[in-house]
């Protein structure tokens, strides 16, 4: 899998959580949040995010 790839899974699965977190009925802001961490500390993320980082300086932060 690219980082490319990798990158848009990991946003597609956050924003799965957020509409998630925006339904209807009762949420719990903590387990969200530690879901999103879970997605977005994931080691392989991590690395192909510094990667893309690196491939397009004007990009970072």
């Amino acid at each position: 899998m690219t980082d490319q790839q990798l990158a848009l899974n990991a946003i597609s699965e956050a924003q799965s959580i957020l509409e998630d977190y925006f339904q209807p009925r009762p949420q719990s802001i903590e387990r969200t949040l530690d879901r999103l961490i879970e997605i977005l500390e994931r080691p392989d993320l991590v690395v192909a995010v510094n990667r893309l980082q690196r491939s397009n300086p004007r990009a970072e932060p």
